[in-house]
């Protein structure tokens, strides 16, 4: 629950410090420019909402690191949703619109998660999570995005560390295996979903640790 907070938290403020220019930049999402990742977020932000008001009565059928989808190659952007999100976007015209609906949103998305019991159960996607795990998920998915957010702005803030290293464990999960030592939390996510070739020594240690890459998470 504190990782979630801290992440999201961090990623909002991130994007509320944006000058109108930083907008119209690529973002480490394929095909899309930042204007594109922070309307995704709105959408993000309205996903939990509708989740944590999604009670369920049945068993869990997901964890965390279960609740992804995986594939083996990155999204390129050209996914009919993806290109919804697009024109969405630019739809707003004006950032301060984005940003605004973003941290309406995202405000009252971070304070149902506060308020939500973490071994609740709610439904999503036609599965059934504890909240503490579907709120652990969301880590994996906000620090991703807050590292593509930042791709292409060096003046940006970073993702918090603890976030890094919570999205990272989950990510080992996910692989069902853990990334080389040497490796930095960034790199591994960076690397681990593609967003980043590795370079010839980061490979050869992947392959060694028995980690199957890119991990493409949906």
């Amino acid at each position: 629950m504190d990782d979630f907070s801290r992440s999201w938290t961090a990623l909002r403020a991130a994007v509320a410090g944006l000058a109108d220019e930083d907008f119209a930049r690529p973002s480490g999402c394929a095909g899309w420019l930042v204007r594109d990742l922070v309307c995704h977020l709105v959408i993000d932000a309205q996903d939990v909402l509708i989740t944590l008001a999604t009670p369920a009565e049945t068993a869990p059928t997901r964890d965390a690191a279960t609740y992804w989808e995986v594939a083996d190659t990155p999204p390129t952007g050209e996914d009919p949703l993806d290109a919804l999100t697009v024109r969405l976007a630019a739809a707003y015209g004006d950032p301060a619109l984005l940003t605004f609906h973003l941290d309406d949103v995202g405000a009252a998305a971070g304070r149902a998660a506060v308020l939500a019991e973490p071994g609740g159960r709610v439904g999503t996607r036609g599965e059934v999570l504890t909240v503490a795990d579907y709120l652990s998920a969301y880590v994996v998915e906000w620090t991703l995005h807050h590292l593509d957010l930042v791709a292409h702005l060096p003046h940006a803030p970073r993702p918090p560390a603890e976030g890094l290293a919570a999205a990272r464990g989950l990510l080992e999960r996910i692989a069902g295996a853990p990334f080389p030592a040497p490796m930095s939390d960034t790199d591994a996510l960076l690397v681990g979903t593609g967003r980043r070739a590795p370079s010839p020594a980061e490979r050869a240690a992947l392959t060694e640790a028995g980690v199957r890459i890119p991990l493409s998470l949906g």
